[in-house]
Parts: C-alpha cells; structure tokens; sequence
C-alpha cells in the first residue's frame, strides 16, 4: 500500500465508526481526528461529553445524538442523511463504538440498507486492559457487563465457571464488591483476578490479586472502588475444567431441591463423571 493510500482521509457518504481516547485526550490517532474534522455530522453517545474532545481538536462539526435510548427511533434518520450524501462519524463517550457502547442498531440498519461502514481503529479499554494485565493473552473472551439482577448474574457466572481462557468484563464502582462476592461464590477465592482502574487517566493502576483477597482490598477503602474498572478474571485450571459447563449446571439445579451428596451421585450417572469430584466441587462453591 503506499503512503499516499495509508495517509488518505478524504471522506464520502458513509457511516465511519471513529474510536477516541479513553482518559489521555493524547491517545487519538491522526486519521481519527482528520475523518472528525472532514465528516459533515458527529453523532455522539453524549454532545456535551464529546464536545470537550472536539474543542481541543478544533473540530468544529453539528453533533447528533445517539445513545441506548434514541438509537432505534434515529438510527434511521442518520441513514437518510448519508444516502442523501452526507458523511457521518459515530463516537462514543469513551473508547471504540459497540463495544458495550451504542451502535449495534445503527450499524446493523446500514448494513441492511447497503451503507457502507468504515472502522477508524484506536482505543479500546478491554484490549489496554489485556495488554497490562499480565494474564495469558492467546485466548480470551470480552464479556461486556455482567447482569444487574443476581439470578443472571449468578447463571452468567456459572456458565463461564469453566471457561480456560481469560474473560474480561467491565463493571460500575457500584457493583464491584457484590461482582467479586459471587466470582468468590462460583469459581473459589482462589481465581486470580486483575482489575485495571482509570485506564491512562492520571491515577491509571493495576491490581492483581487472588479472588478472596481482592474483595478485602476492596473493602478497606470506599476509594478502591472509585473509577472506571476493566475486571479480568483468570480462566480456570485444567482440573477445574474437568467438570463440564452442563454438569455444573445440573449439579446447581438439583442442589435446590436435593441434598448434595444425592444430586452429586445424579448429575454423575446423567454426564459420567467421579460423584467425588461433583461432591467436592459442590461443597466449595454452592
């Protein structure tokens, strides 16, 4: 490819998926911030939040609106606009677009419309996480946030109980405590976890700590769960592996109405597993 190609940010009528910094407004790329200042439209996840951005790269664009609430009843006037040969940028708050972040809808209508979708590549809180974290990198999933209601959260939790690969979820201060209580609960206090906070903001940190000591860290100070966090959580060992995600899941399920030893010996028969193993796996986690 030549220079002339990698260096061409001339725009036309499409959707262009523009990521932006997640705390150092340094960490933009040069094309990101030429397709911004050569697009005829922003929308933006928040105009205000996004206007702070904008300013200090002297863009000076019409921003539109675009968030988990409006997205269905507007995505479709943004398609109007670039059928009728308007070009459009979709940024959000912080970070790459769709990533737990509006745009799913928008890009999905585009497609289904024969718009074409152009990713402006950069930042993303999940991978800069990752690539600090210190936990194996081959393999891992990026989970979004975990349910708010317990129920889901617990099942969520359970069915990633045996995943080996590194699984990466991003969580409110709010709810961090109650998030590590029930990886506590599921996968043992023993599960290394890494939270990264404030990712290159100015108190940026790593925190890599087995699961039961992460939640005294946690609890020694209301400030220790103050900032954004990217939680990644270790995959499970070999011999956690062992017992399938289905087991797990019957074994659970009969716990509610039977004693443990007895839906340990059931869920044995039904997946052919040891009874001992389903037994001591049961007295540790439920």
């Amino acid at each position: 490819m030549s220079e002339k190609n990698q260096l061409n940010n001339e725009v036309s009528a499409k959707l262009y998926i523009v990521a932006t910094p997640l705390g150092n407004i340094g960490d933009i790329t040069y094309r990101a911030v030429e397709i911004l200042k050569n697009v005829d439209l922003i929308a933006a996840e928040d105009t205000r939040h996004s206007g702070k951005l904008l300013s200090y790269y002297q863009i000076s664009k019409p921003t539109f609106p675009l968030h988990d609430h409006n997205e269905r009843q507007r995505g479709s006037v943004l398609i109007e606009k670039i059928k009728a040969g308007q070009s459009v940028a979709l940024i959000s708050d912080a970070g790459t677009p769709l990533i737990s972040d509006p745009g799913y809808h928008l890009v999905n209508e585009c497609r289904e419309a024969g718009v074409d979708v152009v990713p402006v590549p950069g930042a993303c809180a999940a991978i800069t996480a990752l690539s600090a974290a210190g936990l194996p990198s081959d393999r891992f999933s990026f989970e979004g946030f975990l349910p708010v209601k317990e129920k889901a959260k617990t099942e969520k939790l359970t069915a990633l109980a045996q995943e080996t690969q590194t699984m990466i979820f991003y969580e409110s201060p709010r709810r961090m405590q109650d998030t590590v209580k029930h990886i506590i609960n599921i996968m043992g206090a023993d599960r290394k976890l890494v939270v990264a906070r404030e990712l290159t903001k100015l108190f940026e940190s790593y925190y890599v700590l087995p699961a039961g000591e992460m939640l005294e860290w946690l609890e020694q100070d209301t400030n220790h769960c103050r900032g954004e966090f990217v939680l990644m959580v270790g995959g499970a060992s070999k011999n956690e592996n062992a017992l399938s995600v289905e087991a797990i899941k019957t074994l659970t399920l009969l716990k509610k109405e039977l004693p443990l030893k007895k839906a340990a010996a059931i869920t044995a028969e039904i997946h052919h597993l040891k009874k001992n193993d389903l037994y001591k796996w049961g007295l540790e986690n439920l």
